[in-house]
């Protein structure tokens, strides 16, 4: 590479690196607490208090109880044991879902497999910045609705969704509120009690622990059915014998997280980014998704009259992501830029920079030259 640079990666939205201390958590956890962690013996005890040192960790970070930390493969099976858990929970078809169409597929897609079992589901619209009108969710309400789930951020324009709010319109109504916190827990505050949520979910590899874990903030008092059912692991919330190694990662990253909150550096670099973009390209780009109520490290922007495909393509090192996929020659937008109803124009030239705790302005300046030289030729 012309600078010397070999890749550069700007894909923090779709997953992290292990944190440092996660991966010295982890191998530490190879060499110790080999046990079953329900055996009430010297192999087994050491496992289970490290599952339970995580729990508390987890739930330090989200301010709640250890207790209501259910600890999952990841944020994927977080969502289906919110919705199908409510939905089994109410021990009958004909109930009502609230929720919004710039979901992730984890919830989408659940979403749809309850509507074939007889359950009804509202997707709610967004504005031009991809976030939800609280009112449209009051005005949504029916006798019969069990659930409202609305993401806490957008995993690909970063804008952040009225939580509170919306707990505030539903509160006293016995109404359960889910939001799907994967790109928002250690990013930004995610305190359940502000947000006012009964369910929150958690993925592990968005916040610099591994793949394959993740959890489920249950309220306590909350009830809902178990995703997988056994044994009484996690109180009889979710069976299968405990991940000991994964579980202590989430909790090592969870307790490093809490010193990024707000991740005040990123934000800086990142506008950095975006008045370099500007000053670049003039009016050839526009900015998708909210201006301020937005995770503070990621940038989605359209190039005007290109496509992202085609731009990342002529930018081998790095690693980013676009917001338009190639089918036959045609360009499709992604659903969640489709229900943002952004310009095809913009739309089809949209790429995702999302920026990580180590991502330095020396990367950024490196990536604009790249830019520069792809849009120019």
């Amino acid at each position: 590479m012309s600078d010397g640079m070999s890749r550069i990666y700007l894909d923090f939205n779709a997953s992290t690196p292990l944190a440092p201390e996660v991966r010295a958590a982890m191998a530490r956890i190879l060499e110790e607490p080999y046990g079953n962690p329900s055996s009430n013996h010297w192999a087994g005890r050491p496992a289970r208090q490290a599952v339970e040192d995580a729990r508390a960790q987890v739930a330090h970070l989200l301010a709640c109880k250890p207790s209501e930390i259910v600890f999952t493969s990841g944020g994927s099976e977080a969502n289906n044991h919110a919705l199908k858990g409510a939905f089994f929970a109410a021990a009958r078809r004909d109930v009502h879902i609230i929720t919004t169409q710039v979901e992730h597929p984890a919830i989408i897609n659940p979403c749809r497999f309850l509507e074939r079992l007889g359950a009804s589901v509202t997707y709610l619209s967004v504005d031009g910045y991809g976030r939800v009108n609280p009112d449209d969710v009051r005005r949504g309400l029916r006798p019969e609705t069990i659930l409202v789930s609305v993401m806490h951020a957008n995993n690909e324009v970063g804008t952040i969704q009225p939580i509170a709010e919306i707990s505030q319109l539903i509160r006293d109504t016995g109404i359960l509120l889910h939001t799907d916190a994967a790109q928002s827990v250690g990013k930004i505050a995610c305190n359940v009690t502000e947000l006012g949520v009964d369910l929150l979910s958690v993925a592990g590899h968005k916040l610099y622990g591994p793949k394959g874990v993740g959890a489920l903030y249950i309220r306590e008092g909350v009830s809902i059915e178990p995703l997988i059912h056994g044994a009484g692991h996690e109180s009889g919330r979710r069976a299968g014998t405990e991940n000991v190694l994964l579980n202590a990662a989430l909790g090592v990253a969870c307790e490093v997280a809490g010193n990024w909150i707000g991740m005040e550096p990123v934000r800086i670099l990142r506008d950095y980014f975006w008045e370099r973009l500007q000053s670049a390209f003039g009016e050839r780009v526009v900015m998708i998704g909210h201006p301020t109520e937005r995770l503070p490290n990621t940038l989605n922007v359209g190039f005007v009259g290109y496509a992202g495909a085609d731009i990342l393509s002529r930018m081998p090192r790095v690693a980013a992501s676009t917001g338009s996929a190639c089918h036959s020659g045609s360009v499709e937008l992604s659903p969640v830029l489709q229900a943002m109803r952004v310009p095809p124009e913009i739309g089809m030239g949209a790429i995702r920079f999302s920026l990580g705790r180590g991502t330095t302005q020396t990367e950024i300046d490196a990536v604009m030259n790249d830019l520069v030289g792809v849009v120019q030729r």
